[in-house]
């Protein structure tokens, strides 16, 4: 079977590889563009983001499945949070669709994206490091390391694969 992410970040091409290692799967990670904006600013817009890429992938790719994972923020009362969300395409079936982790971001990080800037590049300067969303994430970064951005999605991974085997037992 082959299996598609829609995306060349390595934190989520090894979330799907960790998801499906028992499996006897191919994996592919193809450029499949989200159709929101760069930084989702709401669940919804990052779970249509997840949906657009999972879609998209499993199209261009030809394959059985097709992975988008999104990551996001959402504005709560307490704060503006991260979010995450991935989203599961096969042919002939609703999207199968699950959410992760979150945990506020610090007001300084937080104004920035409300102002319109995009928390890859936010990230990079206020850590002091280069590309952090390819590496361990904002999650990383803000839980000392506890948990990081592949590992993150690779939880979002297993609720989807998990989901797509109860669906088709």
């Amino acid at each position: 079977m082959k299996v598609a992410i829609g995306s060349k970040n390595p934190a989520k091409i090894n979330a799907v590889k960790e998801a499906f290692k028992d499996t006897d799967v191919e994996i592919i990670s193809i450029d499949a563009e989200s159709g929101v904006s760069d930084q989702p600013m709401s669940d919804e817009e990052t779970i249509r983001g997840a949906v657009n890429r999972a879609k998209q992938s499993a199209e261009k790719a030809e394959a059985e499945i097709g992975i988008g994972l999104e990551g996001g923020v959402q504005q709560t009362p307490f704060g503006l949070m991260l979010c995450n969300w991935g989203a599961l395409s096969v042919k002939g079936m609703d999207p199968i669709i699950a959410g992760g982790a979150r945990i506020p971001l610090p007001d300084e990080v937080a104004q920035q994206l409300l102002a319109g800037a995009e928390l890859g590049p936010v990230m990079d300067e206020y850590s002091r490091k280069r590309n952090v969303r390819s590496n361990e994430g904002a999650i990383g970064i803000f839980t000392n390391g506890q948990i990081n951005r592949s590992e993150m999605f690779t939880h979002v991974m297993k609720l989807l694969a998990g989901q797509y085997e109860y669906k088709t037992k």
